[in-house]
């Protein structure tokens, strides 16, 4: 009967849609999927550029020429006095300068030793220990000088001590000045016998006057010219040598020839 038909489809139908459903459905509690999470972003790697913190490296043996400020002499130095020095010459590097004229290096002396009365030399050793820069960056550095134009007959060795200049030729002329006169003063007073006298008293005079006077001090005037080499390579923040000014040198006025 059509009536029966109809009832029967019906349930047939329900249970089909609610077979269709159910496959299209997981078991358990439904929630939205979650908005997919951007991955975090990684910080930019540091890259060495100049003016980003990057060192640079002057090598050891470098050689930096200056000029000193303050006159030293073995008459009154002694160690641990301050030494202070100005740039007179620039260092560059890849076409950049890297320490300017004008910059400024202290030291100290290390040593200091007068001359004896009798023998030895005047001696003076020093070392160099930290450079500024014009825009007052300060580093430490180990340098020692190797050569001096002072003026006068001072010499250095290797090693950075310079000594002073001798003098027994010095010596040698006082003893026979002073032997000379005292024959000439005995000869006027008593003859050849007189003369003999005298000059054995004017030789004992210039042998006093040489055993009561030093040799020739070391000295270093303000104004001497020294040629300093780098011990340690000497390293440079980058960023801190981007100058706007890059030194501009001071006129030299050298020391004046001394008589020795």
């Amino acid at each position: 009967m059509p009536g029966m038909r109809i009832l029967h489809f019906a349930p047939a139908a329900l249970i089909v849609t609610a077979s269709f459903a159910w496959s299209q459905e997981p078991p358990g509690p439904q929630t939205s999927a979650p908005a997919p999470v951007a991955p975090a972003a990684r910080p930019a790697a540091a890259r060495s550029t100049v003016g980003g913190g990057e060192r640079i490296i002057v090598p050891a043996g470098t050689r930096f020429g200056v000029v000193l400020e303050n006159g030293i002499s073995t008459r009154s130095a002694k160690a641990g006095d301050s030494l202070y020095f100005r740039t007179s010459f620039p260092i560059t590097q890849n076409n950049q300068i890297v320490v300017p004229v004008g910059s400024y290096l202290r030291g100290e002396l290390l040593e200091s030793k007068r001359p004896g009365r009798v023998k030895g030399r005047g001696e003076l050793r020093m070392r160099l220990n930290t450079l500024i820069l014009p825009n007052g960056y300060t580093v430490d550095l180990t340098a020692a000088p190797r050569s001096a134009d002072s003026g006068g007959k001072e010499t250095m060795d290797p090693e950075g001590k310079m000594t002073g200049p001798g003098g027994k030729g010095k010596d040698v002329g006082t003893v026979a000045t002073t032997t000379v006169t005292g024959a000439g003063i005995g000869a006027i007073a008593g003859g050849a016998k007189g003369a003999g006298i005298g000059a054995g008293i004017g030789g004992l005079a210039g042998l006093g006057a040489v055993l009561l006077t030093r040799g020739p001090e070391a000295e270093l005037p303000r104004g001497s010219t020294l040629d300093i080499v780098l011990e340690h390579e000497l390293a440079l923040d980058s960023s801190q040598i981007q100058y706007s000014n890059v030194g501009q040198a001071s006129p030299i006025t050298p020391p004046p020839a001394r008589q020795q």
